[in-house]
């Protein structure tokens, strides 16, 4: 319940620093201006309201047999293997992180061409960098996750063939660890990519 709450709250934030990413490096001065705090803790509080909403049937169909919890309910199973899995938290962010990553820097070259001070050019490319990078990870640590639920669910496996269930437990189990590194890889990717970044955590720490 709750992981899908967190999941849906934390994949909303990745698209949009791809999203912000490219608005703040086009060329195009409209696209410039929705590079805003403002427009960020909007989009924070609907993708936050939404998360939550969508959240509330997994409260009421998820139930708890033989030490472990599922979702039994043939209708909400069929929404989390045909929709929730592969398209909301698989597809979907994936497609737009990666689109926008692409499109920025795409746009951070093009700014090299352009007469921009040298300090601004910098700035633009390793933020570009950063989140290219979160990105890439993003996909990485997602998409097994997203296509190994949706075998479990697909497959219908359970407690009547232990060994399957055995097997499937134990590759979700290491496929959900990495998958959590997720909420945590921004800030070591940052870290490692960014001297600037560095530079800022050793002054606050």
């Amino acid at each position: 319940m709750m992981i899908a709450l967190y999941t849906l709250i934390s994949f909303s934030a990745i698209c949009f620093s791809a999203c912000d990413q490219y608005f703040s490096t086009s060329l195009e001065f409209n696209l410039r201006k929705l590079s805003t705090i403002k427009l960020a803790k909007i989009l924070i509080f609907i993708a936050i309201v939404i998360s939550i909403l969508h959240t509330i049937p997994f409260c009421i169909f998820i139930e708890i047999r033989a030490s472990f919890c599922s979702v039994f309910n043939p209708m909400m199973s069929r929404y989390l293997t045909y929709f929730y899995y592969p398209i909301l938290s698989g597809l979907l962010p994936i497609f737009i992180a990666s689109l926008f990553s692409i499109l920025a820097y795409r746009n951070v070259r093009r700014i090299v061409r352009r007469q921009i001070p040298i300090a601004r050019r910098r700035l633009d490319r390793q933020l570009t960098a950063m989140v290219l990078v979160r990105i890439i990870a993003f996909v990485i640590l997602t998409l097994p996750y997203a296509i190994q639920r949706m075998y479990t669910y697909l497959a219908k496996i359970d407690q009547s063939n232990l060994y399957l269930f055995a097997i499937n437990s134990l590759v979700g189990g290491v496929i959900s660890s990495l998958f959590n590194v997720n909420y945590v890889a921004s800030f070591y990717i940052f870290m490692a990519s960014s001297a600037r970044f560095r530079r800022q955590v050793k002054y606050v720490l």
